[in-house]
Formats: structure tokens, sequence, C-alpha cells
């Protein structure tokens, strides 16, 4: 996907409030998803800074929650998903690691973490997982949220 793409679904997926309540029902929405197919994710989301919700399935390690952390910090910093902003940086024909000259230990503009975005108000935190390669975590993460707010919509 290329930077325009990964812009489109983050004005797509936006939520009209996002409370713990739903950050809860987010996060479990994703763990029944991730159980459904065999996933060996660790689910993250968080609203301001606060974790809301985490889980770690079968076949992942503290790392996964080392990375989540790491992907997190780029969303919440640059205000997009960590997918956009590491593919940002390969179109400019660079690297996150190369130009951003932030600590590598702290980010990592790898797939997976996307910004919760509020309709009227912008960014207020962030849903992601760690465990597969990174377009399918952020692959993942898109899906998992398209469905959640649909089924929102519904209600």
């Amino acid at each position: 996907m290329n930077s325009e793409e990964l812009l489109a679904q983050e004005r797509r997926l936006q939520f009209s409030r996002f409370g713990n309540d739903v950050a809860i029902e987010l996060g479990l929405h994703l763990l029944d998803a991730a159980r459904e197919q065999g996933l060996p994710i660790a689910i993250s989301v968080r609203r301001g800074g606060h974790r809301l919700f985490h889980a770690a399935l079968p076949g992942t390690s503290p790392n996964n929650d080392r990375w989540l952390e790491r992907k997190a910090r780029v969303v919440e910093l640059f205000g997009h998903s960590s997918f956009y902003v590491g593919t940002e940086f390969r179109e400019k024909g660079t690297t996150f690691e190369a130009e951003s000259r932030l600590d590598p230990d702290l980010y990592a503009a790898h797939g997976g973490v996307f910004p919760v975005v509020v309709r009227g108000t912008g960014p207020v935190g962030t849903v992601g997982v760690s465990g597969l390669p990174q377009a399918e975590d952020h692959a993942f993460v898109v899906d998992q949220l398209e469905s959640f707010l649909n089924s929102r919509d519904a209600q």
C-alpha cells in the first residue's frame, strides 16, 4: 500500500466517541477475531497514553509488548498509523530509522498500530497488534476496526 491509501483508511475509520467502555469493546472484538483466526498476537488499546485493554495470545512473548509500545509511540508522536509513517519515509527513499533521529529502542515505524480518531476531535489513542509481519499486523487492525465500526453503526 502507498501512503495515500493508508491516509484514506485513517479518514474512513473514525469514531463518534471513544471512552473506556468503547476501548474495552474494541479490544474484545480484536481478541475474538484473533482467537477465531488462531493468530499469535498481542493486542493493545490505549487512550491518551492510558492502556485500557491488553491481551497476549499463545505464541506471543514480552517482546510483542515492547513492539506495541514502540509502534504506539510513533502513532502518538506523528498522529498517523505506524505503517503510514514507515511507508512515508520509504516513499521518500529513506528509512524512519535513518531520518527520524528517534531512538529505535523507543520508536518503531512498523505496521500494526493505528490511531483512534474521534470525528471533530482528532487522534485520542491507539489500537494495535504485534506478532505477524508488519503488513499483516496492519491489515488485521484495519479489518477489525472496519468490522467494529460497521457493527456499531448498525446499532
